[in-house]
């Protein structure tokens, strides 16, 4: 197995690197602290191309694979953990499922603005009974004449107060169990759709997570992503990419602490000399650095699978599982290195913290993923 990266990877990931290095790093924290989006930032990530860095340079992306986008994302999270996973949701959730699902009419009306930059997307899978029970769907389509009727709410949607268009899961026929589950691309200035609540959260502050309400949205019939009773497909197939974002999200964050652990470990004086000396420290570095590389290298599986057209479902959920936990542990460790100090907002080491937690839980939780790599093993697969 060949782990090099080609020129143009190599290339990328020193640009990105650059670019989060100057123009993220330095206003994270004040992004955490007012918990603004973005939107000076989330542009620039449009300009460089960052916003559909997979989708062919037909429909306005970049024409990269997915292995170029893991690594944009790891530099662009290791700089400010929101600006990653407003870059992936628009990536993996929207512009993805569009390019593999949508109709010709579809992609040439949402692709080339989204995948630019210039327009934002978001995903509604999730409702305020049914999370990782995905197949619960309550929110309904109803067929009337040439138009879908769309009743009900979404919950914690990423992008939900900026997008200009939503993904929208819904019930289309409840007789049909999952197989009655439809997808829609839903404008957001569409009448009857409305931001109901925004998320005070933990972390990931610049990141709008919001409540969506559906009342009496009106669609044409073409609004339909797919086919009538495709909806839970698309959708298990758009999160399996999705969890090849994410897991380079948590790879970003937590490379990010233990890099600034490193900095602070050398300069700290106890005991005669750097802390960096003292075992117990090194030993946790030891650890850091080992769990890193490791779900760097899964990442790196499930992306180059998903480049080969091999079935990657199983590697994306274990990079998912491995990276998401790498990144609780790492910033753990991250913020004991610097003590008493990493407890407090003078420093990184507690945003980290707070920013890894949720990589364990949306796009489908630690225990999701490791039914996902259960089933698979114990089924032969």
């Amino acid at each position: 197995m060949d782990f090099e990266l080609s020129s143009e990877q190599r290339l990328l990931q020193d640009t990105v690197r650059s670019f989060a290095r100057a123009e993220l790093l330095p206003v994270a924290a004040e992004i955490d602290e007012k918990g603004e989006f973005p939107h000076a930032q989330v542009a620039r990530l449009g300009e460089l191309g960052l916003m559909g860095i997979a989708m062919p340079t037909e429909w306005g992306g970049s024409g990269m694979d997915a292995v170029s986008y893991a690594l944009a994302m790891e530099e662009v999270s290791a700089g400010c953990a929101s600006c990653g996973v407003i870059m992936s949701v628009n990536n993996s959730l929207v512009c993805d499922p569009i390019l593999k699902f949508g109709t010709q009419a579809q992609k040439q009306r949402y692709l080339p603005a989204l995948a630019s930059g210039k327009q934002l997307g978001c995903f509604a899978l999730s409702e305020p009974g049914t999370g990782s029970d995905a197949a619960a769907q309550k929110t309904t389509a109803i067929r009337q004449g040439d138009e879908w009727v769309l009743n009900g709410s979404k919950n914690f949607i990423t992008n939900g107060r900026e997008a200009d268009v939503c993904l929208v899961l819904a019930m289309g026929d409840r007789t049909k169990g999952v197989k009655g589950i439809n997808a829609y691309l839903v404008p957001t200035q569409s009448p009857g759709f409305s931001v109901a609540k925004n998320e005070k959260k933990l972390g990931i502050k610049g990141s709008s997570t919001s409540q969506i309400a559906l009342d009496d949205v009106r669609l044409p019939a073409d609004s339909l992503l797919g086919e009538e009773g495709q909806g839970f497909k698309i959708a298990m197939a758009t999160l399996d990419g999705g969890r090849i974002g994410i897991a380079s999200q948590a790879l970003g964050i937590a490379r990010q602490a233990m890099e600034e652990a490193r900095t602070y470990a050398l300069e700290r004086q106890a005991f005669g000399g750097p802390i960096a000396d003292l075992q117990a420290i090194q030993f946790m570095f030891a650890d850091m650095a080992t769990e890193v590389d490791a779900a760097r290298l899964l990442i790196w599986r499930a992306a180059a699978l998903k480049d080969r057209g091999q079935r990657y479902a199983t590697a994306a959920a274990m990079a998912k599982l491995f990276a998401s936990e790498t990144a609780n542990r790492v910033t753990n460790k991250a913020l004991q290195v610097f003590g008493g100090y990493g407890y407090c907002k003078d420093y990184p080491a507690e945003r980290h913290l707070r920013d890894a937690r949720i990589t364990e839980i949306y796009e489908g939780t630690s225990e999701i993923q490791r039914l996902v790599v259960a089933r698979s093993m114990l089924s032969g697969g």
